[in-house]
């Protein structure tokens, strides 16, 4: 079975409009894994993402943060020199990773670390977006009265 019916899940879930995109990306994986890397929770809101970068100069790097795709690249500028080696197992070859990123999740800070690049990722949810608790009224109740804070003054 290779598809997988999520219907059950629309019922209950109101406003996932890029649903359907987000499960399908996340099924696509990337292949063979090169460039490892290391996804931590550092607080509640903050993140760090860190690549093994060795070998790849500051220059020959790119960060691109757009909608909610992170895109980190490295293209070599230099080729090494050819030489008789008995065996080769560093990779000289160019990469790109993307991390999808859930929304309010924006790039704080970029650096490279004996040879790891290090991502700092920061989770900013605007104060209209968090949880809120909401008033229950009882039927037939007039709000004004509830709600009055001073004492009315005679006239």
């Amino acid at each position: 079975m290779t598809t997988v019916d999520f219907s059950p899940l629309f019922r209950s879930m109101i406003g996932f409009d890029r649903m359907a995109n987000a499960l399908e990306t996340a099924y696509q994986s990337d292949p063979g894994g090169y460039r490892p890397y290391n996804v931590e929770v550092q607080e509640e809101t903050k993140y760090r993402i860190t690549l093994a970068v060795a070998g790849f100069a500051e220059d020959e790097l790119g960060i691109e943060a757009k909608e909610n795709l992170l895109t980190v690249s490295g293209q070599r500028k230099k080729t090494e020199v050819e030489g008789s080696f008995l065996y080769r197992g560093i990779a000289n070859r160019s990469f790109e990773r993307r991390f999808q990123l859930t929304d309010y999740v924006r790039v704080v800070e970029a650096k490279i670390e004996n040879g790891l690049l290090h991502i700092d990722l920061v989770r900013e949810v605007p104060e209209a977006m968090k949880p809120r608790r909401i008033e229950i009224r009882r039927t037939g109740a007039n709000p004004a009265i509830e709600h009055a804070t001073e004492p009315r003054k005679a006239a």
